[in-house]
C-alpha cells in the first residue's frame, strides 16, 4: 500500500522551497531577466553608454581640430594669421598682445637707460636700536610727480615705533615700499623705494626724523645726505625702429600690439613674418579625426551586435556633418575642399594629396581662406562646421538629446526592475506561507491516516 496521503506527507518541505525557487526562478527569467537585459545593454562594457560617450569624445575631438579654421576662433588668430618671430640681442623681451594684429617686418630697438625706482637708504644700526622706538617725531616722504614739483607727500610719526613697525606703516602706502634689511652681522637699514618706477616717482625725504635716521645731514631735515639716495630714479630711454621714447615703465607696446619688454641696455631685433607651415598639419589632422569618427559610427550603424537604440540620431549627425564638409563656398559658391588636394576613397574616408595642398597654400592662400574661413555674410567650411559640431553636444544638441533620453531609457527600466522584483518577492513569500499552511494540513491528514490504517491491520489480522 502507498504511504502517506496520495503520496505527500513529508513531501510537504520539497513543496515550500525547492519547488517554490523553481517557480521563482522560472517567472524572474520573464519578467525581471528581460529588463537587467536592457538596462546592462546601456550600462555594461562596450554598451549604448560607453559608445555614445565615445562617440561624443570623437566629435568634441573633430571640433577642436577644425577650430583654427573658423572665422571667429577665440583669440582671433586663425590658421591663416599664425606669426614667426625671430630674436637677436639680449637687450629687450618681445611678446604680443594678440598675435594675429602684429604687423609683418622689422623691428629695431635700443636700449639706452633703463627705467628705476627711487631708492633710500638710512644709517645703520645694531640690533639693539632697531628694536627701540625711533621717537624722533616726523618723516615725510614726497613724490616729484609729473611736473617735478613733489607737491605729494606722505607723513609717518616715528614716536611709539620701532624700525619694523615704522616699515609697516610705509608699506600701507601703495605709492611706497620699505623693508629693514640686515646689511652686518650687527648691523641695519631701513630702506625705502619708489613702487613705480620713473622720474615722476623720484622721493624726497624730509623731517626731523629724517636726520636721526640718516637721511638727511641737517638737524632740520632738509639737506639729503651724500649717499643716501643709492638709487635715482629714471625713465626709459629707448629708440624703436628711430622713434625716441622716455617713458616711466620698462614695458612700451609698438607697432599691431608689439610688447617690447627692456631689460638691460644695448639693442634687439624682432623679425615678424607670416607662418603657413602648420595650416597642412591641421588640416591632416582634422582629416585623421574625420576619418576616426567615421570609422566609430559606421560600427555601429552597420554591426548586429550593436547596443545603440536610436541610430537615425547618428545618421542625422553623420548627414549634417558631410553637408557642410563637402559644399560649396567662395563669393561664388565655387570653393570645395577637393580643389586644394583633398580625396575621398569608396569608404567615404578622406585623404589629403601633400604636393596639391602646398601648392595651393603658397600660390593660392587666399581661395584657400575663403573656402574654410568666409567672411561674417558668407561663412566658410571650417566656420559653419565649428558651428555645427559644437551645437551636437550644447544644451539641446543632437548628442546631448540623446544621451538624455538614454538616461532616462535607463531610470524608467531600473524602476520597472525594481518593482518587478518587488511583486515577485511579495508574491512568492505569500505562496510559501500558503504552501507552509498546506504542509500542517498534509501533516494532519497523514496522522489521521495513521489512525485509520492501524485500525484496518489489526481488523485483518484476527
Amino acid at each position: 500500500m502507498a504511504e502517506g496521503v496520495l503520496g505527500l506527507g513529508a513531501g510537504a518541505s520539497s513543496l515550500n522551497n525547492e519547488l517554490i525557487e523553481k517557480l521563482k526562478t522560472a517567472e524572474k527569467a520573464s519578467t525581471v531577466t528581460p529588463l537587467e537585459t536592457q538596462i546592462e545593454d546601456i550600462t555594461g562594457e562596450a554598451g549604448e553608454s560607453e559608445k555614445i560617450a565615445e562617440i561624443i569624445a570623437k566629435a568634441n575631438s573633430l571640433l577642436d581640430s577644425i577650430k583654427t579654421f573658423d572665422l571667429y576662433v577665440s583669440g582671433g588668430v586663425t590658421a591663416f594669421d599664425q606669426k614667426i618671430a625671430n630674436t637677436s640681442g639680449t637687450a629687450a623681451v618681445f611678446d604680443a598682445i594678440a598675435e594675429g594684429t602684429l604687423n609683418e617686418g622689422t623691428t629695431n630697438v635700443t636700449i639706452s637707460t633703463l627705467a628705476k625706482r627711487d631708492v633710500f637708504q638710512s644709517s645703520a644700526v645694531d640690533g639693539a636700536t632697531k628694536d627701540i622706538d625711533i621717537d624722533s617725531g616726523d618723516l615725510t616722504i614726497a613724490l616729484a610727480g609729473s611736473d617735478g614739483l613733489y607737491s605729494t607727500s606722505y607723513t609717518f610719526d616715528t614716536t611709539g615705533k620701532t624700525y619694523d613697525e615704522l616699515v609697516s606703516a610705509i608699506n600701507l602706502n601703495s605709492n611706497l615700499t620699505a623693508s629693514l634689511e640686515q646689511v652686518g652681522d650687527d648691523s641695519y637699514k631701513l630702506v625705502v623705494k619708489s613702487a613705480e618706477s620713473g622720474i615722476a616717482n623720484a622721493l624726497q625725504i624730509t623731517g626731523a626724523a629724517s636726520y636721526s635716521l640718516g637721511y638727511t645731514s641737517d638737524v632740520a631735515g632738509t639737506i639729503e645726505t651724500v649717499g643716501a639716495n643709492i638709487q635715482e630714479a629714471t625713465n626709459l630711454s629707448a629708440t624703436v625702429n628711430g622713434i625716441a621714447y622716455n617713458v616711466s615703465s620698462n614695458v612700451i607696446t609698438v607697432d599691431g600690439g608689439l610688447k617690447i619688454t627692456a631689460v638691460e641696455e644695448g639693442d634687439s631685433t624682432i623679425s615678424i613674418e607670416k607662418d603657413t607651415s602648420t595650416i597642412e598639419s591641421t588640416l591632416q589632422l582634422f582629416v585623421a579625426e574625420y576619418n576616426q569618427l567615421v570609422g566609430l559610427v559606421e560600427d555601429e550603424l552597420y554591426s548586429s551586435v550593436s547596443k545603440i537604440e536610436d541610430k537615425s540620431t547618428l545618421r542625422t549627425m553623420m548627414s549634417g556633418i558631410k553637408d557642410k564638409l563637402f559644399g560649396s563656398y567662395g563669393t561664388s559658391d565655387d570653393l570645395n575642399i577637393f580643389n586644394f588636394g583633398f580625396e575621398i576613397n569608396k569608404n567615404g574616408l578622406l585623404s589629403i594629396d601633400s604636393e596639391k595642398l602646398t601648392n595651393a597654400v603658397e600660390n593660392n592662400i587666399d581661395d584657400l581662406k575663403s573656402l574654410f574661413l568666409g567672411v561674417a555674410e558668407d561663412e566658410g567650411l571650417g566656420t559653419q562646421l565649428k558651428t555645427y559640431l559644437d551645437d551636437l553636444d550644447s544644451f539641446d544638441g543632437l548628442l546631448t538629446s540623446y544621451q538624455s533620453n538614454m538616461d532616462s531609457r535607463k531610470e524608467s527600466l531600473e524602476e520597472e526592475r525594481d518593482n518587478a522584483i518587488e511583486d515577485l518577492d511579495n508574491k512568492y513569500a505569500l505562496l510559501s506561507q500558503q504552501f507552509a499552511a498546506y504542509g500542517a494540513i498534509i501533516s494532519q491528514f497523514e496522522a489521521q491516516f495513521s489512525g485509520l490504517k492501524l485500525m484496518i491491520e489489526q481488523s485483518t489480522s484476527g
